[in-house]
């Protein structure tokens, strides 16, 4: 069969070229936004006198059957036909006859496309913010309930300075909250149309590029007809924001991981988000953040390759950039996985807060506040940063905890030293103290809690 672009050929495609260069096999993911960019370019066609109304009818009811044909999979796509809008073009001419053939009027494939992947990323990137919003809220969730949790902070992994737990998952509450912002702020790039740019130089028809940006509810149109079929900012954009909120969901996940190990304990995931070994009956594994670790490195995989495919492009459109897609779909795939899976797992996992205060409790992460003690008493802070190492050596020597030393202990090493000294040991004490802006103590953590409310409504 003739391909619809076959007039000035002598020869049949190569099958083996007409394998390699066809995209049905993933592209067709973007069939309802082929079919919806159509409509509102055929209405245009209609209203424009460009074409008939009564034939701009029967194709918008064509596409309409063809549409409900797809999503009750009935229509089986074909190599042939190489990419999802020829396949729906051949469709529809099929379903109206030659009349079909009018819908291409003023258009090209490249801005088709465009125009398809435009659609695409919006509806996906309004969902994947949802998706994020929904973590922050199983994050809020836990962070409620665990203001008053203590645990180590970690700086280096080692044991740094205690802090409400709360706090510490509320790190990544504002880490997702750039994500969303991020993300917010790409739909400005997103919701732009290239349709009616044609295959690079715009097109002789008078159509009304305007009118499909209102049917279809873009924000406006690309100014410049080359760059509307060329641009693929707007993937890259996205590709470069689902990284990084697969960094922030690593290095969460990464986190849960240690947490759940049996030499922290701090946390236990829920036995839905856990998976056993085939050999050992004990081990209960935490596969679900494992594979979220994992599956980041596959979305900065995307990101590099469509870099690499752009970087030495000329203008406009080139076949290279059929290799868009296939990382887009992945990536969305990812992150919508990801952050489906991530939501529920913080929500239902058991925090063993007991184990979290006997950390503290035994180890040396209260070893600044009595350096600030020192200065409250009138020694500059270098000086006694110098005496609190001393007596944090001396102690680990001994085999002691600082809240273990004797006030005699403390004396040896700086007079100042009075019994008012283990009020400010108290883990509970060392994190309280901590009142400054957006610190760990118990009311900054609140206060941090209802701003985080508001950004979530």
């Amino acid at each position: 069969m003739s391909k619809l672009w076959g007039g000035r050929f002598t020869k049949e495609t190569n099958k083996l070229v007409e394998e390699f260069t066809a995209s049905i096999e993933f592209d067709q993911q973007l069939a309802n936004e082929d079919i919806e960019g159509s409509l509102a370019h055929v209405q245009m066609l209609g209203e424009c006198n460009i074409i008939p109304q009564e034939d701009a009818e029967m194709i918008k009811e064509g596409l309409l059957r063809i549409q409900k044909k797809i999503a009750s999979g009935e229509v089986q796509f074909s190599v042939e036909h190489e990419d999802i809008h020829m396949n729906i073009e051949k469709l529809l001419i099929e379903e109206v006859g030659p009349v079909g053939g009018k819908l291409h009027t003023g258009r090209s494939r490249n801005d088709q496309v465009a125009t398809d992947m435009h659609l695409y990323l919006r509806t996906k990137t309004e969902k994947i913010i949802q998706y994020v919003n929904d973590v922050q809220e199983a994050l809020l969730l836990q962070a409620k309930e665990h203001v008053e949790t203590i645990l180590p902070g970690y700086t280096h992994l080692q044991r740094a300075q205690p802090v409400s737990f709360a706090h510490h998952l509320l790190a990544y509450f504002w880490m997702f909250q750039r994500d969303k912002e991020r993300l917010q702020d790409s739909l400005t790039r997103i919701n732009v149309l290239p349709l009616g740019a044609g295959a690079l130089a715009g097109t002789t028809f008078p159509i009304d590029r305007e009118r499909v940006a209102e049917i279809l509810g873009f924000d406006g149109i690309y100014p410049n007809s080359m760059d509307a079929v060329s641009d693929r900012d707007f993937i890259l954009e996205f590709l470069s924001s689902a990284s990084i909120v697969m960094t922030h969901i690593s290095r969460l996940s990464e986190e849960l991981v240690i947490w759940s190990s049996q030499e922290f304990q701090f946390v236990e995931l829920d036995d839905s988000f856990c998976t056993g070994s085939s050999i050992m009956p004990q081990k209960k594994n935490p596969d679900v953040p494992e594979l979220l670790r994992a599956k980041t490195g596959r979305v900065y995989g995307d990101l590099f390759g469509l870099l690499t495919v752009l970087k030495g492009l000329p203008l406009a459109y080139n076949k290279d950039m059929q290799e868009d897609k296939e990382g887009m779909f992945d990536t969305v795939k990812t992150l919508e996985g990801s952050l489906t899976l991530l939501a529920p797992m913080i929500e239902t996992m058991t925090v063993k807060k007991e184990n979290m205060y006997q950390a503290v409790k035994e180890d040396f992460s209260n070893a600044t506040d009595i350096a600030d003690y020192l200065v409250t008493k009138g020694l500059p802070f270098r000086e006694a940063h110098e005496v609190i190492g001393k007596i944090v050596l001396y102690a680990i020597q001994q085999e002691k905890y600082l809240v273990n030393l004797t006030l005699d202990e403390y004396k040896q090493f700086h007079s100042y030293f009075e019994e008012d000294i283990y009020e400010t040991l108290d883990p509970r004490q060392v994190v309280a103290a901590r009142k400054s802006t957006g610190g760990t103590s118990q009311d900054q953590v609140r206060q941090q809690i209802a701003l985080a409310e508001e950004k979530i409504k």
